[in-house]
């Protein structure tokens, strides 16, 4: 139970703080900005990492569960526990956004919710995907690779988030993670391309995983 509680309570943190600093940019007149957002986000994950990651592995993020269930590195079972603990904190956080925040409800940024600007959803999907590859490489790179340094973990995927949102935030959200985006969706009941943040993570995370799997880890590179 304890895994799940972790998992929960720690993209429950994301979407809150993440979303949340969308929020309060909206209602200060832009005072966080970009940067600041990008920090809430990786800020968040990287202390939740650090908090939780002997716990759950701390993925915070449907995706990232699914690479590792289909690499083995967790059973289904489990894997399936993790999703439902991702989604219920990200609804439970968007809930709450919503009654701090319910002149945003219906209006921009819906809670922080993630939305395309200028971009078909079928790029969407391809900056979703590019960034969650980077991503889960940096998490496969740091946190399962035997060889990494442990200790700089958190920092390195805290920052690997940051720089995916200063790239993508004004494209698509840049979300990288199912969860963000079910959050504020669900609360403020704005589904506009959806699929996007589904599909685009999944297929970024699962081909990183496969990648690092087949070629970089000890035993398993070939040349």
């Amino acid at each position: 139970m304890g895994r799940y509680l972790a998992e929960f309570i720690g993209t429950f943190a994301l979407i809150f703080i993440g979303a949340g600093s969308i929020c309060s940019d909206a209602v200060s007149g832009g005072q966080v900005g970009i940067v600041g957002i990008a920090l809430a986000h990786g800020l968040t994950i990287m202390v939740m990492v650090y908090a939780f990651g002997h716990i759950s592995g701390g993925h915070f993020n449907p995706a990232v569960t699914a690479a590792m269930a289909l690499t083995k590195r967790i059973e289904p079972a489990p894997a399936a526990g993790y999703v439902a603990a991702q989604l219920g904190g990200a609804a439970l956080a968007g809930w709450v956004l919503r009654g701090l925040f319910p002149d945003l409800v219906a209006d921009l940024p819906f809670l922080g919710a993630c939305a395309l600007s200028q971009l078909s959803p079928g790029w969407g999907i391809v900056v979703e995907a590019l960034l969650t590859f980077f991503l889960v490489t940096v998490v496969w790179g740091m946190a399962v690779d035997p060889r990494s340094p442990k200790p700089p973990a958190g920092i390195a995927i805290g920052l690997t988030i940051t720089l995916g949102i200063l790239m993508g935030g004004a494209l698509t959200g840049a979300a990288i993670n199912p969860a963000r985006a079910f959050g504020p969706a669900l609360a403020a009941g704005f589904w506009q391309d959806h699929a996007v943040y589904w599909v685009g993570p999944l297929l970024g995370a699962i081909s990183a995983a496969l990648l690092y799997e087949g070629l970089f880890l000890p035993g398993k590179r070939r040349g």
